[in-house]
């Protein structure tokens, strides 16, 4: 697909194109695919132009029994001891809680825990 030097949008639409040449070799429908991906008739339309939500596009790719795909198209990314040993003294510590006053203003001071 060359996909370096291709827009977002083009990409999008040669994948539909792909899907739709997937699901015309499986011998399916649009309704047919619908139904089995628990979506409507137009979203599979949608997703074949290349216009369509990540969780319809996963519900098709399931109907056309491409799941094993996923995981090349995807694939799971460990993270490396020295990325992870980078990440752990910049953890971010919960807070303790601030004590704020309210209604200072009006002579009234309450004081109160402040979360974040």
């Amino acid at each position: 697909m060359g996909v370096e030097e291709k827009s977002p949008d083009s990409i999008a639409k040669a994948l539909g194109v792909r899907l739709k040449q997937v699901r015309l070799n499986s011998d399916m429908t649009q309704t047919e695919v619908a139904k089995r991906a628990g979506v409507s008739r137009k979203t599979v339309m949608n997703a074949e132009k290349g216009q369509v939500q990540l969780v319809s596009l996963v519900a098709i790719m399931m109907a056309l029994n491409l799941t094993d795909s996923l995981d090349a198209f995807l694939p799971k990314q460990d993270v490396s001891p020295l990325q992870l040993a980078k990440l752990q003294g910049k953890q971010r510590q919960r807070a303790s809680g601030k004590r704020g006053r309210i209604g200072a203003s009006s002579g009234f001071i309450k004081e109160v825990e402040l979360e974040w």
